[in-house]
């Protein structure tokens, strides 16, 4: 067992908790939780007022993979830095800049929120190498309790039970079809799926996508509903994956999303120029 499954182990969640989200998201569950998370940022465009925001930045539609890259490192900066660290700090501040310039509902900020939160665990319950134990969720909630309240996001939950209650109704309330949904989430599931397979394949695997999300968000993005076969094949493939991981040796090396190489940034990037600037 490496050094720092066992210090995992040992940490507490309440005062440990960016430590504990940082081994969580390198070493455990590196690939797993990049994928939640992916998942919980497209969940959030099934609501109009999140997708016709998008949609009304112009944006998201011309520079999708830079968008999608931009969350992807600012979050990353946060999270392998240490939300006082100077780059966390930095990367906060940008996010922070960027939600100021619109007007974006507290209701809405805390439901992205709780995406992070729960979907995280939710993947791992069902197609992760193991669940999470009660002292990581604890910590991951802790976690973003603490960014949220940097964000300027005002009651935010103090359980996982809470959050989960209120994302369940939140979505009871908001979600609905809207072009900008379908405009917004068709583009990011192509974006996704372009990552894995030649262009020229994208359509044809839209399936395999639609195939992951649960019914009331295909009906919010207009997403034609997978055959059952498919959908059955999708989940037994990632629980195959599943168990082929836990057979792995345990990862020696942080999976930093950071030090990836992407194409929209071939010599790097600062953390002041990411995101939208109005």
């Amino acid at each position: 067992m490496p050094a720092w499954s066992k210090e995992l182990k040992t940490l507490d969640p309440q005062t440990d908790y960016e430590r504990m989200v940082y081994l969580l998201c390198v070493y455990e569950f590196s690939w797993d939780i990049e994928k939640a998370l992916e998942f919980a940022l497209f969940r959030t465009y099934a609501v109009p007022s999140i997708s016709g925001l998008l949609s009304r930045t112009g944006a998201f539609g011309t520079q999708t993979r830079k968008r999608y890259d931009d969350t992807e490192l600012i979050l990353s900066e946060i999270a392998e830095n240490g939300q006082d660290s100077e780059n966390g700090r930095a990367a906060i501040t940008r996010m922070n800049d960027m939600h100021a310039r619109y007007k974006i509902s507290n209701d809405d900020m805390l439901y992205v929120l709780s995406t992070f939160v729960v979907e995280p665990a939710s993947w791992l319950s069902r197609f992760g190498k193991r669940p999470m134990r009660p002292t990581e969720i604890e910590a991951c909630v802790a976690y973003y309790k603490a960014l949220g309240t940097k964000m300027g996001i005002r009651d935010i939950p103090n359980t996982f039970v809470d959050f989960q209650n209120y994302q369940q109704t939140y979505e009871t309330r908001h979600f609905r079809f809207a072009e900008t949904n379908a405009e917004i989430g068709s583009l990011t599931r192509d974006l996704l799926l372009s990552m894995y397979v030649p262009s020229w394949l994208v359509a044809s695997c839209r399936p395999i996508v639609h195939a992951v999300c649960d019914e009331n968000l295909r009906r919010a993005m207009g997403f034609t509903d997978p055959p059952r076969w498919l959908e059955r094949t999708v989940h037994v493939a990632l629980l195959v994956r599943a168990r082929a991981v836990r057979a792995l040796p345990a990862r020696r090396r942080p999976r930093l999303l950071t030090k990836r190489k992407r194409p929209t940034y071939p010599s790097g990037y600062r953390i002041g120029e990411l995101g939208t600037f109005k």
